[in-house]
């Protein structure tokens, strides 16, 4: 192969790599709405292409850059070796994937963006595996398409293996299986924090009340399953024991951040003048500025409520090796919210709110306003819309706002933009 053509496919496979882990992070991010996601998938399959393209020497490079943190690189590989069902790769890859668990991300986001034709024939002898990490990938492949894998599910949640044991208990939430849930029930107070969290996240999706206190108790935490909590829980929730909640998260300054999200995704505009004093306190003015958002609608960029001059304010991490604050900023992409121009905006709007009635994006909570909100909502909005559409619907599978953007459009009834 000629220099400048090598070239060209590293390039591809380094852009690919680098835009799925990017993608990755988009998923959850405050930042990215579906028009975003839509571009960002866009730019994703054309790199990919050009690795399908290059033929078996755009897989070859890819699999030249695997190593034990390589999660863009895994997924590519994987999406390459699929869609050219090449049984020698796959096999490769599940021996890298054995000494490299780290790249079990790369290999689950890439089972979901493939098409389910394509991944299904091997699904099957992933799920009768004798190894727990091929039956974990098989059930989460069947819950990130919303395809129930049949007695499958059942063993899951009898797996002797906690990781498949939390993955059965989340694929059976996703696809709302009501049947299971005196078998998801005995899974609640599981030793392991996943399977615990999975389970009792799954049978509240499927209106289960008794999941809710085990639910608050993950919302309270912080670590990957509060935002989760948080979206269900206020969902299910009645109105008042959430005031009641909320209240007392608010009142302590360890728990004023998640208390204040909390707000937004209850959606009652009687904070909404609490929510504006925070806006001058620097630690949670970028989130309360989000929740008022998420309650009216209010596009701080785009109706010029955003801060001129940035404060001066550095959440971490910074160049200090001594410096125990190592965690990113959760507000980073969140706009500064002016407070005085917010307070005159409420003013001249807040009167189409009333207290008592929850909105989402301007919206009193209804079926529409959900599904208006998957829409146009920015990523943790949907997220939150998803859940609060599940208790519309209840015998629908959970709308997946991971899914690639043409497949989500798709199932919104929109317009694709991969023509698929």
């Amino acid at each position: 192969m000629n220099t400048e053509l090598s070239f060209l496919v590293d390039q591809h496979a380094e852009e690919a790599s680098f835009l799925a882990v990017l993608r990755d992070y988009a998923l959850r991010a405050p930042h990215y709405d579906l028009d975003h996601l839509s571009k960002l998938d866009d730019r994703l399959d054309a790199h990919l292409d050009g690795l399908r393209i290059a033929g078996a020497t755009g897989l070859e490079t890819l699999l030249i850059l695997l190593s034990p943190h390589a999660i863009g690189e895994m997924f590519a590989c994987v999406v390459l070796a699929f869609e050219a069902a090449n049984a020698k790769v796959l096999s490769r890859l599940s021996e890298h994937l054995r000494s490299a668990l780290e790249t079990e991300r790369g290999y689950l986001m890439a089972l979901g963006w493939l098409d389910w034709e394509r991944v299904s024939p091997w699904i099957e002898r992933m799920l009768a595996s004798p190894e727990p990490l091929f039956r974990r990938l098989g059930l989460a492949a069947c819950g990130m398409h919303r395809h129930d894998p049949g007695p499958a599910l059942l063993a899951g949640l009898s797996d002797a293996d906690p990781s498949v044991l939390a993955r059965a208990a989340r694929t059976a939430g996703e696809l709302r299986r009501r049947d299971l849930l005196p078998v998801i029930r005995a899974r609640r107070q599981h030793e392991d924090a996943a399977t615990r969290f999975w389970a009792n996240w799954a049978t509240t999706q499927m209106g289960d009340q008794q999941a809710l206190e085990p639910l608050r108790s993950f919302a309270e935490q912080p670590g990957e399953f509060q935002y989760r909590a948080l979206c269900v829980l206020l969902a299910w929730q009645e109105r008042e024991p959430s005031i009641a909640w909320i209240r007392q998260l608010v009142q302590d300054p360890r728990d004023r951040r998640i208390g204040i999200e909390a707000l937004g995704l209850l959606g009652d505009p009687v904070c909404v003048a609490w929510l504006i004093q925070q806006m001058s306190d620097l630690p949670y003015a970028r989130v309360a500025g989000e929740a008022f958002s998420l309650i009216t609608g209010a596009d701080l960029a785009l109706l010029d409520l955003e801060l001129q001059a940035l404060p001066d304010f550095d959440a971490g991490p910074n160049d200090n090796p001594d410096d125990p604050n190592v965690a990113m900023d959760p507000d980073e992409n969140l706009p500064w919210p002016d407070p005085q121009a917010i307070e005159k905006w409420w003013q001249a709007n807040g009167g189409r709110f009333q207290v008592g009635t929850r909105y989402m994006l301007g919206l009193a909570h209804s079926e529409h306003s959900f599904q208006q909100a998957l829409v146009r909502g920015q990523q943790r909005q949907r997220i939150a819309a998803a859940c609060g559409l599940a208790r519309f619907r209840p015998d629908e599978v959970l709308f997946p706002t991971s899914a690639p953007a043409w497949r989500q459009k798709r199932l919104l009834g929109m317009t694709t933009v991969f023509g698929r």
